[in-house]
């Protein structure tokens, strides 16, 4: 008679067990647990209170609770926070493939609840499943630059976020205890080769209580040390094929799983990440020229107009930042140069140490954060500026001539390119 996928025969392979399942399971619950307190910092340094002009998260509710004003210092922590978000849920898919292979026999098992807590840890297991599978295939699908889903990757990831991290902490509570006993578990000596049940150099008995558990295993052929070896190389290598991606030089040629940016950035002072052009952005020469160009400053009823010319004549000063940006790419630090913020401020009324928040629009026409809103925090840091030269030459259209936001530790959609009006003011 054909065995059936709810038929505990029906799965043979003889590495399934509760050991092996465990160790995966804790290898994700830290692994999982550092995702997503990284994820809500990203949230934090989108400044979400800013909303509806940085969030545009729709019916969020209780959901987008605001955390803190993100800080500006240290300059480069979105850098390291959006990198170890990236590189960490990439080298976790081989860990995530292993762990649902290892317990698949247990989504066909029947009866389907035995019990309110295994009703309880069935739901959390399927809502567990398909939350992962969305929240990593979306993630992979950002950073590859792949925007194929349905509307915003920005409210798709967030909501996911929340649906999948419910299951998964219901699913700890319930299955931790059991994990960590499994772990403790004091193996018998190693069984002769090939018998039932295990595995040569193993001594994990054999539990008919567990689904994942074979009663009628085919011969081993790996071990299952050797099977966790496999899933953390597998780790390591998307790592190391992914983590360069934020640092420059010759380590960003090891990134060979993810992409450089959307153009070659080519050498020179000029010769950084650009995710963006200006033709991409409808950003055209004529409208960037000195000739037609000017800065509009507003605050406190005023406005204030300048051109490249004048805002040059400003006092200038030098910053050197890095940019780092969702996707989880990153620059080492850059020297710009131009106008301080807070300096800009001034030019409308407000005392330096009283600089509002901000409001940066773009002249791009396409595209999401065509403005882009700043805290006050962000604007009074003397490292704020209005960019206006960088590493000693000019902005280049497509690092944002004739004028870019730069600020510390702010994610790279916050630095708006192609600057062309600020209104300072409570937001």
């Amino acid at each position: 008679m054909p065995r059936s996928p709810s038929s505990p025969a029906f799965w043979r392979s003889p590495l399934r067990g509760p050991w092996f399942t465990s160790v995966l399971g804790v290898v994700l619950l830290v692994g999982i647990t550092v995702l997503f307190v990284t994820g809500l910092l990203s949230y934090a340094a989108y400044n979400p209170n800013l909303s509806p002009v940085n969030d545009k998260t729709p019916d969020k509710g209780l959901l987008g609770f605001y955390l803190f004003s993100w800080p500006t210092d240290p300059p480069w922590l979105y850098r390291l926070t959006q990198g170890v978000h990236v590189t960490l849920g990439l080298a976790l898919i081989p860990v995530l493939l292993a762990k649902l292979w290892s317990v698949v026999p247990k989504l066909f098992a029947l009866p389907p609840a035995r019990s309110l807590a295994h009703a309880l840890e069935r739901l959390s297991l399927l809502l567990l499943v398909g939350g992962a599978l969305f929240e990593f295939v979306t993630g992979v699908l950002n950073i590859q630059l792949d925007y194929i889903f349905p509307g915003s990757f920005y409210t798709l990831h967030f909501y996911g976020a929340w649906v999948f991290i419910a299951a998964f902490v219901t699913h700890a509570v319930l299955r931790v205890p059991t994990a960590l006993r499994n772990l403790r578990h004091v193996r018998r000596p190693s069984p002769p080769p090939g018998e039932a049940g295990r595995l040569p150099g193993e001594g994990e008995p054999a539990r008919p209580e567990d689904e994942s558990v074979s009663p009628d295993p085919l011969p081993p052929t790996v071990s299952r040390r050797g099977a966790l070896a496999f899933v953390g190389g597998g780790s390591l290598l998307l790592a190391a094929t992914s983590a360069g991606r934020s640092f420059d030089g010759p380590l960003r040629e090891t990134a060979l799983l993810t992409p450089h940016g959307g153009a070659e950035p080519g050498s020179g002072p000029a010769g950084f990440q650009i995710n963006k052009t200006a033709a991409s952005r409808g950003i055209t020469a004529t409208e960037t020229s000195d000739e037609a160009w000017r800065l509009v400053v507003t605050g406190k009823g005023r406005t204030v107009r300048l051109s490249r010319t004048e805002l040059r004549r400003l006092p200038l000063h030098s910053s050197a930042l890095p940019i780092a940006c969702v996707e989880g790419w990153s620059t080492s630090d850059q020297w710009w140069r131009g106008v301080r913020l807070r300096d800009l401020a001034g030019l409308v009324g407000y005392e330096e140490d009283a600089a509002p928040d901000v409001l940066v629009e773009s002249l791009q026409r396409h595209g999401a954060f065509r403005m882009a809103a700043l805290r006050d925090n962000q604007v009074r840091d003397p490292r704020s500026l209005l960019a206006l030269f960088v590493n000693g030459e000019a902005l280049t259209p497509d690092h944002g001539y004739p004028a870019r936001v730069i600020v510390p530790a702010a994610p790279g959609v916050l630095n708006t390119k192609w600057v062309a009006r600020m209104t300072f003011g409570d937001l």
